[in-house]
């Protein structure tokens, strides 16, 4: 009789599940169709309206049962983050308006390691009443509006912090890349911990805003377990303080956790496993001919160039330029790997400049002039 009632639960159960997962495919395909019409609206109000549906759908879609592990593939422009313990899953999104300033929206899914539910908490944009870059403790009713990009948990005293990689439009002459912490007290959502050890100084969480000119990155390097990022300096002395003016310098800097704190390192060198060995493509400028050199692989920097709150890219998303650059970057990925592309550049550089004194090599498919060498006498 056990048997038969184990059997029958087992039934039910995946009955229920396979329902549950009709139900939100179901779901996904609303809501790309709310989603695409909120990247095509010309004006605020017409955005605000499709947000509206969009949001109201996605929330009821989060409730369903399997929402924390379902993966959303036709949602391409709002970002959907999980954790590596897959308890938290972060749902962030931003609509840019007519002025171009950004509003934030986000939802957290928090899992339980004893049942399979999970809660379903909205962070709400309260960022006209917050202090700029504020280094306060907030809740999920008092958020700063970001998109997030990656999840770092760390545990300390027996308790999961959940490290947060961010991207926020700011200004139209500044943007701002942010590392936060993310923990729950009981079932409540808190951002902020002082975690961030600089010296003397301890902050709940980090502001790197820098021109709107330049990208910087701000990642998390697996392999030596620290994130990464590009140091800021002013463009010139006179313009210290103005980060609307701070660019990339050059050189990196990283936070390594401790087991109590994320310390800063300064000038760190970004490099990537040694036995990592890269082939790299050039033009002998004498016989013509293409050449395979295997290398080691150097660190590279990441940009931000894409759609936002991937693992990787995290600029603002908008109906006008999501396609453009997705189908630029293609185009460009596919022109540097093509070697015949690489040859027909080649060959009508070198005819363009021959009369002028200059030859033309190439580096992994990008074009570099040098001058020619003076002739022995």
């Amino acid at each position: 009789m056990k048997k038969v009632l184990c059997l029958f639960s087992a039934i039910v159960l995946g009955s229920t599940v396979l329902f549950g997962q009709d139900a939100i495919i179901q779901q996904e395909a609303e809501l790309e169709i709310l989603l695409d019409s909120l990247r095509a609206a010309k004006n605020d109000v017409s955005k605000r309206n499709w947000n509206t549906q969009f949001k109201k759908q996605l929330e009821q879609t989060l409730n369903e049962p399997t929402a924390l592990t379902y993966t959303f593939t036709k949602l391409r422009t709002i970002g959907i983050i999980n954790s590596p313990d897959n308890l938290v899953r972060i749902v962030s999104w931003n609509v840019e308006q007519d002025d171009q300033s950004q509003q934030y929206f986000a939802y957290v899914l928090k899992g339980d390691e004893r049942k399979p539910e999970h809660k379903v908490i909205e962070l709400v944009d309260n960022s006209f009443m917050l202090p700029a870059r504020t280094d306060d403790v907030l809740d999920a009713n008092n958020w700063y509006g970001a998109l997030y990009y990656k999840i770092i948990p760390v545990e300390k005293n027996n308790k999961t912090y959940y490290t947060l990689l961010g991207w926020d439009g700011n200004t139209t002459s500044s943007n701002i890349k942010l590392i936060d912490v993310l923990y729950f007290s009981g079932n409540t959502l808190k951002l902020g911990s002082p975690l961030f050890k600089s010296g003397d100084d301890t902050k709940k969480r980090i502001y790197m805003e820098h021109s709107e000119k330049t990208v910087m990155s701000l990642r998390w390097d697996e392999d030596h377990s620290r994130i990464m990022f590009d140091h800021l300096s002013p463009e010139t002395p006179t313009m210290e303080g103005f980060y609307e003016y701070y660019v990339p310098d050059m050189s990196y800097d990283a936070y390594e956790f401790n087991g109590n704190k994320w310390m800063l390192v300064e000038d760190v060198i970004g490099v990537n496993k040694d036995e990592e060995m890269i082939t790299v493509k050039s033009i002998n400028p004498r016989t013509e001919e293409i050449v395979e050199t295997e290398l080691p692989n150097k660190w590279i920097d990441p940009t931000t160039e894409g759609s936002p709150a991937s693992k990787e890219v995290h600029v603002a998303v908008t109906p006008d330029n999501e396609s453009e650059l997705a189908e630029a970057a293609d185009k460009e990925a596919k022109r540097n790997k093509d070697p015949q592309n690489a040859m027909e550049a080649y060959d009508a550089k070198k005819h363009r400049k021959e009369e002028k004194g200059t030859s033309v090599s190439f580096d992994n498919g990008k074009k570099t002039k040098k001058p020619k060498k003076p002739k022995r006498k």
